[in-house]
């Protein structure tokens, strides 16, 4: 049944390459005959419920109710394991983490072992990756344009105080990105060769079935890696070629309809090189990019922070006033509540599950470390990067103006009005580069690199995903992988050199549509998530109380 389905997929391939023939315009009568199923599906993914007088989508709705959950069960994780968050992706506990805390710290023969370091290496973890790689992969990809255009979207449709509301919802994300990633490590699978797999169509059906739901987790497993295969090829693929070859054409100032194709001929290539390596290599050039390119735009951010030191006040007011502060066209409260709620959900997305992916990859023998870990990647990318995107957007606006006018313009006119000081409407990225420019003159064109960077580790990043995916479905033989990498590889090009927007729309839609496989996979689980967390956690106290004792803290011979 696998091969037939590789066969019939091999078939299409030939079909989709026209769609990069622009001299017929195929790409436009594709776009044109796909578009009523792309906006049927975008529609059905973000069905919005009545709650009083408001319609909130229920993606939405699930994605902040679960969080909210997770956050309160296990007591708000995101501030009372921060600190182990940081000492476990530090190495602190790499000892327990590769052995076992009893052999190392509960058991005097294993302490009086003479040669500790090969003892270690002979009985590591299972797992291919570090805690930080895996961490620096699972940024890569969610932090990019959602960072940079979706926070200059959620201010212009809600005001400065949808940014309050994306932290809030970035600081309940890291609740669900712990349960998701500590469930990605528990349940994966361990080839022969050392080689995991993992995420949560291992955990829904594994983990489902141990709790007497088989089929249904099976069901659930197989949706949702139909929908991250086709999130892969898409949002998490061809639009993000698309946006980079439009940004490097842009800075080149190239023209003619041909530079599309051979700028994602140039791309597939280099993505190619990485992705071929597997997750590995996958990781080693992300724990490179990801901390150049956040370091990078953090530092331009703080610089353009402290150039407007004095409006630091103004810009808090407008952003608390604005959070629970009704607004023209909005609803009040509820209004912005929920622009800031999406536009956060989008940008990190935890609860869609594929950052459990990457983190399943981790070398370690407790899934809470990996868990903990994970609940990083939403304050990084939420609560530290869109919050300093959308101080640099609100320090443009009220450049030259008083705050206060700038919120009564708002809130008189409607949110949605974006102005800098000449009144001038801007929105998206152009709106978040000229705030760096009117600070950094030619910022604008390190955004453009820093626009490649994140479209390219967001690539190669989601090519895991899919590749995972791919093969929970047709299998883990090098067939199936090398037929899912060709048809990456070709949606690079294609993304690059076609304007199909349906085609994305669709597939952009599917990275929403994991929520809700994964979500109810979370409700069912998430006390296996509790039993996981108490674990490492008297791990690390047996850890601390054995070396008070005197023994010998052997995490400085690795």
């Amino acid at each position: 049944m696998k091969k037939y389905l590789l066969s019939i997929l091999a078939l299409i391939l030939p079909f989709l390459t026209f769609a990069q023939d622009t001299e017929i315009g195929l790409d436009e009568k594709v776009n044109n005959a796909f578009m009523p199923v792309a906006t049927w599906w975008e529609g059905f993914v973000l069905t919005r419920i009545p709650l009083g007088e408001y319609h909130i989508p229920l993606v939405v709705l699930l994605l902040v109710l679960g969080a909210t959950f997770f956050t309160v069960f296990f007591k708000f994780p995101a501030f009372t394991k921060f600190r182990t968050a940081i000492n476990t992706v530090r190495g602190k506990y790499v000892d327990i983490e590769k052995h076992g805390v009893d052999k190392l710290y509960n058991n005097d023969e294993a302490l009086a072992v003479e040669d500790i370091p090969n003892t270690i290496r002979d009985e590591s973890a299972h797992g291919e990756v570090s805690h930080f790689q895996a961490l620096a992969t699972a940024v890569s990809g969610t932090v990019g344009l959602g960072n940079i255009a979706g926070v200059a979207v959620a201010i212009g449709l809600g005001g400065p105080g949808a940014t309050f509301w994306m932290i809030v919802c970035g600081l309940l994300g890291m609740s669900t990105k712990f349960v998701e990633c500590t469930l990605g490590v528990k349940y994966r699978d361990v080839g022969p060769d050392g080689t995991i797999y993992g995420g949560p169509m291992y955990y829904l059906s594994k983990g489902l079935k141990e709790i007497g739901f088989g089929t249904f987790g099976k069901i659930l497993g197989v949706l949702f890696a139909v929908l991250c295969v086709g999130a892969s090829f898409g949002g998490g693929n061809a639009f993000q070629s698309n946006q980079a070859a439009v940004q490097i054409s842009t800075l080149l100032k190239l023209e003619g309809g041909s530079n599309g194709v051979i700028i994602g001929i140039v791309l597939a290539a280099i993505v190619g090189v990485v992705i071929i390596g597997g997750i590995k290599r996958i990781a080693k050039i992300t724990e490179k990019i990801v901390p150049f390119m956040a370091g990078l735009y953090i530092l331009a951010s703080i610089v353009i922070i402290f150039a407007n030191i004095s409006d630091i006040g103004f810009a808090f007011q407008l952003i608390f006033d604005g959070a629970f502060s009704p607004m023209a066209g909005l609803g009040g409260m509820v209004g912005v509540l929920i622009i800031g709620f999406q536009r956060a959900a989008f940008s990190n997305e935890a609860g869609a599950g594929s950052a459990a992916i990457a983190h399943s990859a981790v070398r370690t023998k407790y899934p809470a470390s990996e868990g903990i870990v994970a609940l990083l990647e939403p304050f990084i990318d939420t609560v530290v990067i869109c919050t300093m995107t959308a101080l640099v957007i609100i320090f443009f606006n009220i450049n030259g103006t008083d705050a206060q006018s700038v919120f009564n313009y708002t809130a008189e006119h409607g949110s949605s009005v974006i102005l800098n000081s000449n009144g001038n409407t801007i929105n998206g990225v152009d709106l978040t580069s000229m705030a760096f420019d009117s600070v950094i003159p030619h910022f604008s064109y390190v955004l453009t690199i820093a626009i490649v960077l994140f479209a390219f580790s967001t690539m190669i990043s989601w090519s895991y995903y899919g590749l995972q995916s791919w093969k929970y479905l047709f299998g883990k033989g090098k067939t199936a992988d090398m037929v899912y990498k060709i048809l990456f590889l070709l949606f690079v090009v294609i993304g690059a050199a076609a304007t199909l927007d349906a085609v994305i729309k669709f597939s952009d839609a599917m990275i929403l549509a994991l929520v809700f496989p994964n979500m109810i996979g979370l409700l069912f689980l998430f006390p296996k998530v509790r039993q996981e967390m108490k674990r490492y956690m008297s791990a690390i106290s047996i850890k601390k109380e054995a070396i008070q004792d005197g023994a010998e803290d052997i995490t400085k011979h690795m």
